[in-house]
């Protein structure tokens, strides 16, 4: 889940300059998508939105894991049954994940979608699962059950009842993939953001850079820090809002796929980098992997910095990224 984002550019004057910027928000996805877009005149906007709609539509109709016409949807509906043959897009997407599934050691699964929900954040919950009912949950998560085909394109999931799913992860790749197309248009500038995935490039037409707020998740309605974006992309995962307390001690709605167990000891992790899939697919595996190992492993991306804020309210950040720039006043 991705929080704290605060899309700040729209506030900025541009009306001297010879460039309009058109806005428009919609449902795509299961989620929100704010489209924004930078060029000439109002109605070449316009038709550009409307080509990222299209363009995320397309990729939804492919990837979702709820339609049942997906190819996604065929590859789970097989499960244990035998290889389907998907698009080369599909399916380097999915071996993309399952890179990062094995890179994260199972914090993140794109096998995750066959976890049994038995955790509730809605204020219900009283008292933990019995260890048997949380080792169940997770008993058809497993990324090294899902085998893939590089010349034949198919994805096989061994076990019956396994499946597969992108969630956000697959909302990011459709911004980068919608950012990278309105570039190879010429269209200069804008900001895709598919539910906190912001995949952003070129500049304000008055010139300035995109800038971003992020909330302050201990202090409702503040900004934390507020950071330019300029050619690249940036993701949040938390839990300030979903959480259970039990016995004392403060649970995310995030869960660990390799333990069924929610994360715990942070509220939030921002990631920046070049890509939102990459960006969501680290934030998400660092809520799960925690603070110390962590950042270890975005340590060792360059490409990618990030903030943490911790349970207790403690900031950390990545060795390429010097929060006292950006913190608001």
């Amino acid at each position: 889940m991705k929080y704290f984002l605060t899309f700040l550019a729209l506030f900025f004057s541009f009306g001297a300059h010879a460039q309009v910027l058109r806005k428009r928000t919609t449902m795509l996805m299961g989620g929100r998508f704010d489209i924004t877009i930078v060029a000439k005149d109002s109605a070449g906007a316009e038709k550009n939105i409307d080509a990222v709609i299209a363009e995320i539509t397309r990729i939804e109709n492919l990837i979702s894991d709820w339609k049942p016409t997906s190819q996604v949807s065929e590859v789970n509906a097989n499960a244990g049954i035998r290889p389907v043959k998907v698009d080369l897009e599909v399916f380097e997407l999915t071996e993309r994940a399952l890179a990062l599934s094995k890179l994260t050691r199972g914090a993140f699964d794109i096998s995750f979608a066959a976890m049994d929900r038995i955790w509730k954040f809605d204020g219900s919950m009283t008292e933990m699962p019995s260890a048997g009912k949380i080792a169940k949950s997770v008993e058809k998560v497993g990324y090294q059950n899902i085998i893939l085909d590089k010349k034949h394109t198919t994805i096989f999931l061994k076990k019956k009842g396994m499946k597969i799913g992108f969630g956000a992860l697959g909302e990011g790749y459709a911004a980068d993939q919608c950012r990278d197309m309105m570039l190879k248009k010429g269209i200069k500038a804008g900001i895709v953001n598919g539910s906190g995935d912001m995949s952003a490039w070129g500049k304000q037409p008055d010139g300035s850079d995109w800038v971003i707020g992020i909330t302050d998740p201990n202090r409702q309605g503040e900004l934390f820090a507020v950071v330019p974006l300029r050619q690249g992309a940036v993701v949040t995962s938390g839990s300030y809002e979903k959480f259970v307390v039990l016995n004392g001690k403060r649970y995310s709605h995030i869960i660990n796929p390799a333990t069924g167990y929610p994360a715990s000891g942070l509220t939030s992790v921002t990631v920046f980098g070049p890509s939102a899939e990459q960006a969501n697919g680290f934030s998400t595996s660092l809520m799960v992997m925690g603070k110390h190992a962590g950042m270890e492993l975005i340590n060792d991306f360059p490409e990618f910095s990030c903030i943490m804020i911790t349970d207790e309210g403690k900031v950390l950040t990545s060795r390429n990224f010097d929060i006292s720039k950006y913190q608001a006043q």
